[in-house]
């Protein structure tokens, strides 16, 4: 490390801990880096307000590169949570279709 990041830390006051963890952090494997749980939304209609609300954010330019990176992760998150949504309504679409009131089961 170069000595003035050094003193960027220090003068910052930072504590040994802080530093190590921040270092730590900095240098780690990305492959050994947990991304936080999925949170599913309560519903549908939940999962799509919060995407547009992250699109807005996204396309704002104005979010950090580390909150850009996982409100991205977040949003493909609720994508796929949409999608499935969808397809589960469109399977039931089908039985319904077909005449035969079935009750439907997520596979």
């Amino acid at each position: 490390m170069t000595p003035g990041f050094l003193n960027l830390l220090n003068g910052r006051k930072l504590g040994l801990d802080i530093m190590k963890s921040f270092i730590y952090a900095l240098f780690m494997p990305r492959s050994l880096i947990k991304p936080a749980a999925f949170v599913s939304p309560a519903s549908y209609e939940a999962a799509l307000e919060e995407l547009e609300s992250l699109v807005q954010r996204l396309e704002s330019g104005e979010l950090p590169l580390d909150q850009m990176l996982s409100g991205y992760q977040r949003g493909a998150e609720l994508l796929k949570f949409c999608r499935d949504k969808l397809e589960a309504v469109e399977n039931q679409i089908k039985l319904l279709d077909q005449g035969k009131l079935r009750p439907w089961t997520a596979e």
